[in-house]
């Protein structure tokens, strides 16, 4: 048995790919990790970052130099 939502090329629009003929394999858009609590997680904390970026305070920021060189070069 297996579940599968990743697919070498996507999306799967032949009705006839292998995988879907499969009585033993459950097969989804590239969705299978999709729940309202995720959802909901996932655009709050989106929601959140935009808003401390916007403020002059960003947050969960990967490389926080980019920052400082943007103002030296005049950037804001």
């Amino acid at each position: 048995m297996a579940a599968v939502d990743v697919f070498e090329q996507e999306p799967v629009r032949d009705g006839n790919h292998p995988l879907l003929a499969m009585n033993n394999v459950l097969c989804t858009p590239h969705i299978g990790y999709v729940t309202r609590e995720e959802y909901e997680f996932q655009f709050s904390d989106v929601f959140d970052q935009i808003t401390a970026f916007c403020a002059g305070k960003p947050i969960n920021v990967v490389n926080p130099a980019v920052f400082d060189s943007s103002h030296a070069r005049g950037h804001s």
